[in-house]
This record gives C-alpha cells, sequence and structure tokens, in this order.
C-alpha cells in the first residue's frame, strides 16, 4: 500500500490536484481518498455527500471527510480515561469539568490527525493507495513532526519514570518486607501501567514514523505561480527537509498564458532548494472558468506522473 500526502498554502488547489490524483490512480488501482482539511472540498468536488464512513464513489474509488473536532473531542476523551485509569487520585478532580477547556489545548488536533492517519493505515488494507488532503502548511508539518516529537518525550518519560521505580525500590528496602536472601518488590518494572502505557505509545509512533519515512510515503507540494504561494512552499520545503519526510513532487496549479514568466520564475525557486524533485505544471483551463465541464476530469490524466504509479 502507498500513501500519498498533498499539502501546500491554503487555495491553491490542493484538494483539486488531490482528487484528481486519486481518480487517475483508481483507473488502476484501488484507492481511498481522505480529506483532513477541515474546509472539506472533497464532496464539492465530486458532488456526492461525503462523511467520515467511506464513501463508494466507483468501484475503485473510496471517499473520506476527518470531522476534525469530532476526533479532538474522542482523541481528548480517550486520553481523560487512560489518566483517570492509571492515576486514580485524578477522579478528586473530575476532569469532566474541565473538558471543553481541555479541547481547545495546543496540540489536540494535531495528536487528533496523527490518531486519524494511524487508524486508516492499519484498518484500509484492502486499498493499493491512501491519498491524504491535508491541512494548510502550519498545521501539516505539525502533525507530520509529532511521530518523533513525540518519541523524544517519551523517551524522556521513560528514564524519569525508571527513577521513580528506583526510589521506590530504595525506600521499599528501608521499610519493605525482607526474606533470608533479599529485600522482597511488590513489583516489577513490566508490571507498572506506566511503564506499560509508555511501551505502547512507543511502539505505535515508532510504526507510524516508520511509515511517513519508509519508501511508499510521498509527499507532493502544491503551490501556484505566485509569491505568495512560492514563499509557502519555501517554508514547507525546508520544514520537511528537517523532519527527513519523503518530498517526492512538486505541482505547478493554475498556470496561464498571463502569468507564465512567473511560473518559471517560482519553477526556479523551487528547483533551488530541492533541483531533484519532479514538477507538473497544470494550466488553469478553460472548463475551470467557465464551470461548463468539472476540471477534475480535466487534469485527472496527467497529474500523477508514471513513476508514481
Amino acid at each position: 500500500m502507498k500513501i500519498l500526502f498533498f499539502t501546500g498554502k491554503g487555495g491553491v488547489g490542493k484538494s483539486t490536484m488531490a482528487a484528481a490524483s486519486a481518480w487517475q490512480l483508481s483507473q488502476k488501482f484501488r484507492v481511498l481518498l481522505i480529506s483532513l482539511d477541515p474546509a472539506h472540498n472533497v464532496g464539492d468536488i465530486f458532488n456526492v455527500p461525503v462523511k467520515e464512513e467511506k464513501t463508494r464513489f466507483t468501484d475503485t474509488l473510496f471517499l473520506s471527510e476527518v470531522n476534525l473536532q469530532k476526533l479532538a473531542k474522542e482523541y481528548l476523551r480517550r486520553e481523560i480515561d487512560v489518566l483517570s485509569g492509571t492515576y486514580k487520585y485524578l477522579t478528586a478532580l473530575n476532569l469532566d469539568n474541565y473538558f471543553n477547556v481541555l479541547k481547545y489545548s495546543p496540540g489536540i488536533e494535531e495528536y487528533a490527525l496523527l490518531t486519524s492517519i494511524d487508524r486508516t493505515v492499519r484498518s484500509a488494507t484492502e486499498f493499493d493507495y491512501i491519498v491524504f488532503d491535508t491541512p494548510p502548511t502550519g498545521l501539516t508539518l505539525r502533525f507530520l513532526a509529532l511521530p518523533k516529537v513525540t518519541l523524544t518525550w517519551i523517551d524522556r518519560l521513560v528514564k524519569i519514570r525508571r527513577e521513580i521505580l528506583e526510589k521506590r525500590y530504595t525506600i521499599h528496602r528501608i521499610r519493605g518486607t525482607l526474606s533470608s536472601e533479599e529485600t522482597v518488590l511488590d513489583y516489577k518494572e513490566e508490571d507498572d501501567n506506566i511503564m506499560k502505557r509508555l511501551s505502547e505509545l512507543t511502539k505505535n509512533y515508532k510504526y507510524l514514523d516508520g511509515i511517513l519515512h519508509g519508501d511508499d510515503c510521498s509527499v507532493a507540494v502544491v503551490f501556484n505561480p505566485d509569491i505568495l504561494s512560492l514563499r509557502e512552499s519555501e517554508r514547507l520545503i525546508e520544514g520537511l527537509n528537517d523532519l527527513g519526510l519523503p518530498l517526492r513532487l512538486f505541482i505547478n496549479n493554475k498556470i496561464t498564458d498571463a502569468n507564465e514568466e512567473m511560473a518559471s520564475y517560482v519553477e526556479t525557486k523551487m528547483k533551488a532548494m530541492a533541483k531533484d524533485i519532479p514538477i507538473e505544471r497544470i494550466r488553469l483551463a478553460k472548463p475551470l472558468l467557465d464551470g461548463r465541464t468539472n476540471p477534475l476530469y480535466e487534469v485527472s490524466e496527467r497529474v500523477i506522473p508514471d513513476a508514481w504509479q
């Protein structure tokens, strides 16, 4: 199974490019297209109602739109339940009273999106391709960075927890039960609920980090021939490089005769940052301007390069 992320500045047409690519790939493969962008456009592009459950568009193309607010609430509820179950004394704080505030905490949306990606990758094994239409640059970079960032924090938390357990061991030696040979411990590290949880999280995030950095994952950056789009794309390229994520395609979208010179200028700047990445040019076709034809089908045969198929 291959995974494709389409990202870029808001309004550059990444939803249309993701949809066109999914449509193109579905001519040969089974494809699931998922919108992670809160401003969902997938249903409008295909002119069908799309919800969280997979919507069958053709025999080989299925669509889904993630409800980010609902997902964030579910993620927070799940983590609160874990905390309450692990730290019994927190029940006295009644975390439910703080739920409406906690759902706005920094990082909740990013972790919720990552949870959705993880769940999809693990469960949608019947598909050859999963195509993700992502939110604008900032949110996308944050949730793609989370596996590696989280693993760093978990590693530190494991060390802290081991220090706590060692101190408990020391106290137990002073006050604990003695046998003829040594102090009898009341616990083992593998029986500690916190260590179990940290071990589980480490396994999950290593798996997801491996997926994101694997050969079967690709990131496509969509941009327009204008300076604002160029600046946003430069930040995105820098972020992807910092994270070591597999940038594999540029899509220069909405090209016209009037902006041809600017399109070449932007491409030159982009190639200076990532010279080996191919660029696909998509012209702003007349059907997109007068509405006579669905532009999806106008570009669907030439978005995805042959190397991706």
